[in-house]
């Protein structure tokens, strides 16, 4: 084959995909000399201060420190939307990764961009929706410009891969809510697929597959297609903890979505089934390290946010500590692949704050064990502590509260101690709403940033979240 031929040959299976026997392995033409620099970006969705204050109280007591507290260089994040003093995640992660503010649920697209149908009216649960011409434009996310540079990548998340945080790496829609339209973006080859990805992300973890199988088969897609069968022609894949254990980490392509909609929460996760938030981070370093040249890893902890949603503290705190957790695997594993993290930069931060909130002047209580619910307990003041403080009417209240919730503060009686042990307690909350749903809101509150590895220096002081996406780059010469 000729010089010429061959080339086109490339370029056609970039951009539509090229099926065959050897598909499974990476079919990008190596460029003329391979990036070296990592980048691993996590991001807690919904981890605002308080909650990473209770977190810790959670897991190690007041002394105690996350691996997220032991992060070198620290910042302050200021999160508003285009549109929106309070953010969604969709544009507050697209700011990350693109550096564009844009409206609240939308998916890196311009900042005109409207998240409404041609008619004006929002797109919510239409899972099919694309953009109408004329209603921004595409803006090119930092896993794009890696991946076209020649970057491994990878994206991890323990929510639907469609979901809001993980979509903004990969696809651009104009509301968050059309998850078939986005899981198309991710399959090679077919209709909808992002060109700009080239031969694939090299690795997907998350859950989700409903987005990914026609309606006939039990899932939500619209138009027959099953593209969990198109991903196991173009990857290794996993649909469950057996087969994820399998999983070739030989710089190969894998994929796995292990759960019709969101992955379990970290305090449920049946581990035979379902691998933990670090063990997929592992995995994925494995892979991406064994590529021999640079990788950019998003690594989402995202039912941090789901369970604040609930006012669900204990939920929420124990996803956080899961969360931290794998940012430990990942700096152990780098600090094995690149020594001193030379040329590797890591970034921790979260794309919004919640209205959790801690009351009273409680007395230090230590670590959660059985029998000690810690900082998910009544508030005992410091001083004579034996006695729980009391509201106006003489009900004890908890430590952690959330500004609004499904559980009335103004209806509440005494609260039984044994209730604070049941996983399925929800916090109180000051402001009513929807006790049907799971409706807390969004805080507007500025959130933490810690960073370590090559460039982590830049961040500091308060930053916008655009600034981020402009400081990695500025890391890796991208």
């Amino acid at each position: 084959m000729n010089t010429k031929a061959l080339g086109a040959l490339i370029t056609t299976c970039l951009v539509a995909g090229c099926s065959s026997d050897s598909d499974k392995t990476s079919t990008t033409p190596p460029p003329s000399e391979a990036p070296t620099k990592n980048v691993l970006f996590f991001l807690g969705d919904g981890m605002g201060i308080t909650t990473l204050t209770a977190a810790r109280i959670y897991k190690v007591g007041e002394d105690g420190n996350l691996t997220i507290d032991q992060l070198p260089e620290t910042a302050f994040v200021h999160t508003y939307s285009n549109d929106a003093q309070v953010t969604d995640s969709a544009p507050s992660m697209a700011a990350y990764m693109t550096g564009v503010k844009m409206n609240n649920e939308v998916i890196s697209m311009s900042a005109d961009t409207k998240a409404t149908d041609a008619s004006g009216k929002p797109y919510h649960t239409n899972f099919d929706a694309t953009c109408p011409s004329g209603n921004g434009t595409p803006v090119e996310t930092l896993l794009e410009m890696m991946k076209g540079k020649g970057y491994g990548t990878g994206v991890v998340t323990s929510t639907r891969v469609t979901h809001a945080t993980p979509a903004t790496t990969y696809a651009h829609v104009c509301h968050r809510d059309a998850e078939n339209t986005i899981a198309a973006a991710l399959v090679p080859g077919g209709v909808g697929y992002n060109a700009k990805l080239g031969d694939g992300i090299d690795v997907i973890f998350g859950g989700g597959t409903d987005y990914f199988i026609p309606k006939e088969d039990g899932g939500k897609r619209n138009d027959k297609r099953n593209l969990v069968n198109e991903l196991k022609s173009k990857y290794s894949f996993a649909g469950n903890r057996t087969e994820f254990d399998k999983l070739p980490v030989d710089g190969s392509r894998i994929a796995g979505l292990f759960t019709k909609s969101h992955m379990a929460y970290d305090l449920d996760r049946d581990a035979a089934k379902e691998p933990s938030l670090g063990d997929m981070t592992a995995k994925a370093i494995d892979v991406l390290s064994a590529k021999k040249k640079g990788f950019f890893l998003m690594v989402e902890g995202g039912r941090i946010d789901h369970a604040l949603h609930a006012t669900n503290a204990r939920r929420a705190l124990q996803d956080t500590v899961a969360f931290d957790d794998a940012i430990k695997v990942a700096l152990d594993k780098m600090q094995q692949v690149d020594p001193g993290l030379k040329n590797t930069l890591l970034v921790v931060t979260a794309d919004h704050d919640h209205t959790l909130q801690m009351n009273g002047y409680a007395a230090r209580t230590g670590k959660t064990e059985p029998g000690s619910p810690g900082v998910l307990g009544l508030v005992k003041n410091y001083v004579g502590a034996a006695v729980p403080s009391t509201d106006v009417d003489g009900n004890p209240y908890t430590i952690i509260g959330f500004g609004n919730g499904p559980r009335r503060l103004d209806t509440r009686g005494p609260i039984d101690a044994t209730e604070l042990e049941d996983k399925n307690f929800r916090q109180e909350a000051v402001i009513p709403m929807d006790p049907g749903s799971d409706s807390e809101t969004h805080g507007g509150a500025d959130v933490f940033l810690g960073a370590q590895g090559a460039g982590a220096e830049q961040f500091s002081g308060a930053l916008l979240n655009t600034d981020v996406f402009g400081l990695i780059r500025k890391a890796i010469d991208l």
